[in-house]
This record gives structure tokens, C-alpha cells and sequence, in this order.
């Protein structure tokens, strides 16, 4: 038991949602993405305990206490890291063999495909009978034909609270797997439902074509609907930050271009149309992970959000996302305020083709949303427009695209082209400044008052600074390491916490794990040490240009690391202290 597989943690944090759990000990309240309450460690009247359900973990602001499920029992419950293993491993219908070790995880994720194939059918099934009428008439009232509900898989939920429950019951699966699939859910009193209730269902598929979750729009027409749209949580299987709505289908129709749109019938009422190369983010914002996923099919990302402000906002967060991506950008602006869905059924395919040829890029939909709600026929709003606009083109790279659309507005609006590329100018070096200075106190400024976790931090706040900032990033971007690991070594780091957190980083990460995931920490480090490390993972030392803030931590390590042994050269020889001293400045340099 005491040497525990990696495998058999992992399932046994999936099967435990971080969520759930803290919930019987602790009140918790929605915070944007995350969930707060009052510490149970600690007394407190303002609630400081954060959970993040995306990775798992919990961390208390106040007393520092922090992690994933395992550590939280074991602090809860007052038991050992193993004894909290097996009291999980045990709630989950775990069986932790002797060795430590079995393929329970993979048999696990086999399980929950078969589940989702089977619920899949269930609700395509329950749409085509008596019962599901109301839905098949909803979707042909969106314009939907049999044949493109047939191909998404498109299916209704009843409005009972077991039916998928006896259904996958009759076939075989348990109740403990069909909670791992998040088809189904458990009340307070104990007592088991569908998840999903009289609405109209939208699986989602992966790459391979396997249904790995699914989203529930409500009934129109049903008062009890507890919001217009039900997804599944992350599971095993499914984890939505990774995945894009119908790129299973999209994927051998996107080489030139892929549209980005905001719902999964807009994506739909596309593809039938004939825009096959149509996809959507699944129920949160588009990211990093998203971005990467449509750069390996994609030259150009055509951004196709609602045109009321919400669907501006989310264009620009869009465009911000992709900046880097190396993949075109463009903007397709549909008039009146409509979404793709409403304005094909509304105009037709052929029109919105028009509309796809007379896309705009970033730039340009920057500068005409910079223009909302000014009155440019005036000079104070022409001024006021234009510093908006040079705002938005100091952020652009590109020297000749600066001056392209520089001359167009200093022609549109009566000014002088120099003296607005002067004014840009200006902004770009400000721009940088700001960016140094952030980049510099990420890396310099002590983040952390406390010594008692990391008491060498006294003695090299630096250095310290750095180390944190290096983790955290390796920690969020573990796609960097290959960057750094021939470069620092742990023994390179000063405080010694920082040692063992890289060396066990480097660990995992050097035994072919893709990410590093806590919950492989946690039987090394205290559960104040472990804290320690929650906060870094869940900080914001690596949100912002991560690559350039890395390699500066490295170069600040191996100066303060030269620096500390240079105090106790005193006994070196002339020749091998001005060789000291040349290496010192090569790190200085970079080289």
C-alpha cells in the first residue's frame, strides 16, 4: 500500500470531483469560474478558501493550506496521505492491488465511451418516438433536415428523473460509472437522476468520432428549466478546454480556413448549409488549448461571433487568444445583430458566402469597433477616435501594416500620417515599458511575505522570486520544459523547497507525463509545502509571455547562483576567479 502507482492517484482524483467532495465539509459559492467559502482550517469571516474545479485544487489565502482531494481528506479527516487514499480508493469502488498498480484508469475511460455511445442512442432514440415530438419539431422549426440530425447525432432528454438510469441499468452499467460519465447525478439524500432532463441534446464527439460529453438545451416551453443550457463537467474523458464542437467533422474541411462560431446550432445550421469547416467553443472561452488544436488543421481562423456587445467582446477575447497563433485572423461582421444561424435561415447560404468573402481583418474590426458610439463628423470625436485607433495599431508588430492603415486613416480624417505614426510610435514605446516593468516585478518582486514554507527566501529573495515564477510556468506550460531542462539543474536553485518542487517537476515530466499534475506531488511534500505549490500553479506569476519570462528566471538563477558561490570564493587563485568572473558575465549576456 505505501507505494501507491501513479495511475491508481490520478483515477482516484477523477472519481473524487474536488467539488463535490469539499462541498460536504464546506459552503461553497460560485466566483466566475471557481468556488469560495470559509476556510475549515482556520477561523475566519471572510471567505479566503478558493477551489479550482479546472485543475483539481484548493488553496486558503489566509492560513495557506492548499492541494487536491487526497490532501483535503487527509487535513479534514486528520489521516495519513495513504490511509486518505484508501478511504477514497474505497468511496469510488477502487481496489488498490498489492503491487500498487493495474489499468484501471483506461478501463475506467473505456467504460464511460461505452456509457456516453449508449446515451447517445438512448436520447436519438427517445427524439423519433412519440414522446420526443416536441424536439424533432423544435430542431425542424430551426431548419434542421432528418439527414443532418442523423449525422450530429442530435437527440432529446425525457423529462423524467430516471429513465437513462434504467435504461443503462438494462445494459449493464453501474451507477459509480454512470457518475463518472456525468450522465447522471446524486442528491443530497443520496438518491440518483438523469442529468439530463426535456431538453434537446447535443453530443460531442472527439476526433476519433467517440461521444465524450454532452450539452442539453432546455424546452422552450418548460418553466422548470434551470438554465437554457446543461453541459457535461469534465470527466475521465472529456475535458472541454481541449475540444471544439463538430472539429471531428471540421478537421478534413479546413486547410485554407476554419469559421469560429459561438453556439452549437450556428455550427450546425453551417455545416447543412454547406460550410463544413464550421466549429465551436464548448461552453467557456476560447483558449491557449483551443488554439493550439486549430493550428494543427488551420491557416486562417475566421471569428463569426453574435453582433450585439456581448458577441464584440467575445471577438476581440477571441482575437487576443489567436495573435500569436500564426494563423490569419479575420473578422466576419453579420448585420443586424443576428447570429450565422438566424441570418442563413433568415437570408440563405448563398448570402452569407458574400458575407464570408467580405470578412475583415483583426485590425480593421479593432478600428471599427474603436469607432461605437463616437461622433466623428465633430473634431473633439475624430480626436477622440483617432487616439483609440493609434492605441490599437501600437500593438500591432508589423511595421508596413502600421503605415498601410496609418495613411488610410490619416486620409480618411484630415490628419497628418506623421504625426499619427508618431503618435503610434510614442504608444509602442510606452507599451514596452509597461511590459518590462511587469516582466521585471514578476520575476524580482518577493511575492511571498511568509519565510516559515521557504526560509532560504530571506537570504536570496531573488533568486527565490525567480525560482517560483520558473516553477509556476513549467506548471502551466510544461510544453516549455524542453527549453529549460539542460540549462537549470536543481541543484542550480538556492532555496532548498524550490529544489525538490523542480526536482519532482522535472521527474514527472522526464517520465513522459504531458502535464504535471499535482495530485504526483502530493505524497512528497507537507501539506504546507503543497499549498505552497497550489498557489503557484493557481497564481499569475506564468499568465503573460511565459516563454520571454522563463528564459529571464533562468538567467536570474544562474547570476544569483554565481553571485552565492563567488561570497565564499576567498580562496581561489587569480585564474580561476577572473574565470568566474568571465562566466558571470556570459550568463549576464545570455550566452
Amino acid at each position: 500500500m505505501a507505494n501507491i502507482s501513479e495511475d491508481i492517484k490520478l483515477e482516484i482524483k477523477y472519481r473524487n470531483d474536488i467539488e463535490s467532495v469539499i462541498s460536504q465539509y464546506v459552503n461553497l459559492k460560485r466566483r466566475g469560474k471557481n468556488l469560495v467559502g470559509l476556510c475549515p482550517f482556520h477561523n475566519e469571516k471572510t471567505p479566503s478558501f478558493t477551489v479550482y474545479p479546472e485543475n483539481g485544487s484548493y488553496y486558503c489565502f489566509g492560513c495557506g493550506q492548499g492541494g487536491d482531494v487526497i490532501t483535503f481528506v487527509s487535513q479534514i479527516e486528520k489521516l495519513d496521505y495513504v490511509e486518505a487514499v484508501k478511504l477514497l480508493a474505497d468511496r469510488s469502488g477502487i481496489t488498490i492491488p498489492e503491487s500498487g498498480y493495474d489499468n484501471s484508469m483506461q478501463e475506467l475511460k473505456t467504460r464511460i465511451l461505452d456509457i456516453n455511445r449508449e446515451t447517445a442512442r438512448f436520447y436519438y432514440s427517445y427524439l423519433m418516438s412519440p414522446g420526443g415530438k416536441w424536439a424533432l419539431d423544435y430542431l425542424h422549426g430551426r431548419g434542421l433536415t432528418d439527414a443532418t440530425i442523423k449525422r450530429f447525432g442530435l437527440g432529446a432528454a425525457p423529462d423524467n428523473w430516471d429513465m437513462l438510469i434504467k435504461h443503462l441499468k438494462s445494459k449493464g452499467f453501474s451507477i459509480p460509472d454512470m457518475l463518472q460519465a456525468n450522465v447522471i447525478s446524486q442528491s443530497s439524500r443520496g438518491s440518483y437522476f438523469d442529468r439530463f432532463r426535456n431538453r434537446v441534446m447535443f453530443p460531442i464527439f472527439n476526433l476519433r468520432g467517440n461521444v465524450i460529453a454532452f450539452s442539453g438545451r432546455a424546452r422552450p416551453d418548460d418553466p422548470k428549466a434551470t438554465g437554457k443550457y446543461v453541459n457535461t463537467q469534465d470527466t475521465p474523458v472529456y475535458k472541454k478546454s481541449q475540444h471544439l464542437f463538430a472539429l471531428n467533422f471540421a478537421k478534413n474541411d479546413c486547410a485554407d480556413r476554419i469559421i469560429l462560431v459561438e453556439g452549437n446550432m450556428d455550427v450546425i445550421s453551417l455545416h447543412q448549409a454547406g460550410f463544413p469547416n464550421t466549429v465551436a467553443a464548448l461552453g467557456t472561452a476560447f483558449g491557449a488549448e483551443q488554439v493550439k488544436l486549430l493550428s494543427r488543421y488551420t491557416k486562417e481562423v475566421v471569428i463569426t461571433m453574435d453582433a450585439d456587445e456581448a458577441g464584440q467582446k467575445a471577438v476581440l477575447r477571441t482575437i487576443n487568444e489567436l495573435k500569436d497563433s500564426g494563423m490569419s485572423i479575420r473578422v466576419l461582421v453579420i448585420p443586424d445583430g443576428k447570429d450565422p444561424d438566424e441570418y442563413i435561415r433568415k437570408n440563405g447560404a448563398a448570402k452569407f458566402k458574400m458575407l464570408l468573402d467580405k470578412t475583415v481583418s483583426d485590425i480593421e474590426y479593432k478600428l471599427l469597433v474603436s469607432s461605437k458610439n463616437i461622433d466623428v463628423s465633430s473634431d473633439n470625436g475624430r480626436l477622440q477616435y483617432l487616439k483609440k485607433a493609434a492605441e490599437n495599431l501600437a500593438t500591432v508588430r508589423d511595421r508596413l501594416t502600421v503605415d498601410l492603415y496609418a495613411g488610410r486613416l490619416a486620409e480618411k480624417y484630415g490628419v497628418s500620417k506623421t504625426a499619427l505614426l508618431a503618435q503610434i510610435e510614442d504608444l509602442k514605446k510606452k507599451n514596452v515599458r509597461v511590459e518590462q516593468k511587469k516582466e521585471f516585478d514578476r520575476i524580482v518582486t518577493p511575492r511571498y511575505e511568509s519565510t516559515d514554507i521557504n526560509p532560504d527566501r530571506r537570504r536570496f529573495p531573488k533568486a527565490a522570486k525567480a525560482e517560483e515564477s520558473l516553477i509556476a510556468i513549467l506548471l502551466s506550460h510544461p510544453d516549455l520544459y524542453a527549453s529549460v531542462k539542460e540549462r537549470i539543474k536543481a541543484e542550480d536553485m538556492l532555496t532548498a523547497l524550490n529544489k525538490r518542487v523542480y526536482a519532482a517537476i522535472c521527474s514527472i515530466l522526464d517520465s513522459g507525463h504531458p502535464v504535471v499534475d499535482i495530485t504526483l506531488l502530493g505524497e512528497d511534500f507537507s501539506p504546507a509545502e503543497f499549498g505552497y505549490i497550489v498557489s503557484l500553479q493557481n497564481g499569475v506569476l506564468a499568465e503573460k509571455n511565459a516563454k520571454t519570462v522563463l528564459n529571464d528566471c533562468v538567467k536570474v538563477i544562474l547570476e544569483e547562483n554565481m553571485a552565492a558561490n563567488t561570497a565564499n570564493d576567498k580562496d581561489l587563485s587569480l585564474d580561476d576567479w577572473a574565470a568566474k568572473m568571465q562566466q558571470i558575465a556570459k550568463t549576464k549576456k545570455g550566452e
